[in-house]
């Protein structure tokens, strides 16, 4: 599985770029807008093919969730541990985690949880740079949820992150800081399917 989060920032071009990205077989976008208000949110994905709705993730404005057929939300780690979510009715819920530990002990509600920084980040200068979370996957014990590898991910070392047990990945820096973001992400599929 391969996952695209949104920058917070407006890119130009940005839907159509992510239009292009499911055409390609981009399995899920998490749409990561938290400082946007709900009208500009519901403009922003009005601009996404409605046939890709089913596959976007909400990590703010849930409530516009009906109106889009979104049936996906993430939470942050911090919300997630202060009990500021709350499983839904016919959704499909993700979080963060940034230790194996906090993963392992994750219940099955959860689809898929994000670890992270697996390697120094692309859009976070100096964020991970001794990071040991790809070393320290040998250690899962919770196969009930999914593990999805973020930070510093792109066409070079993805074939690792899978090697290392990863059941997908996130990218973020190597697709919205790349002048090639198309090309990039064609990459990054091929080199996991290889």
């Amino acid at each position: 599985m391969i996952i695209v989060i949104t920058p917070e920032e407006h890119i130009q071009n940005e839907t159509e770029l992510i239009n292009e990205l499911f055409h390609e077989r981009l399995d899920l976008l998490h749409i990561r807008k938290t400082f946007i208000s709900q009208e500009e949110m519901e403009v922003f994905i009005q601009k996404i093919d409605m046939n890709f709705h089913s596959r976007l993730v909400l990590h703010s404005h849930y409530d516009i969730a009906r109106e889009f057929n979104i049936s996906r939300f993430h939470f942050r780690e911090i919300d997630r541990q202060n009990g500021l979510f709350k499983p839904f009715k016919n959704k499909l819920i993700s979080t963060s985690v940034h230790d194996i530990e906090t993963f392992n002990e994750l219940h099955e509600e959860w689809d898929y949880a994000f670890i992270s920084p697996v390697f120094p980040s692309i859009s976070k200068k100096g964020y991970g740079k001794d990071s040991t979370i790809l070393n320290d996957m040998k250690k899962r014990s919770n196969s009930a949820v999914k593990l999805i590898a973020l930070g510093g991910i792109n066409e070079n070392n993805i074939h690792e992150v899978f090697n290392s047990g990863a059941d997908g990945v996130a990218l973020l820096g190597a697709i919205w800081k790349s002048n090639q973001p198309l090309k990039v992400f064609r990459k990054c599929r091929q080199n996991v399917l290889s």
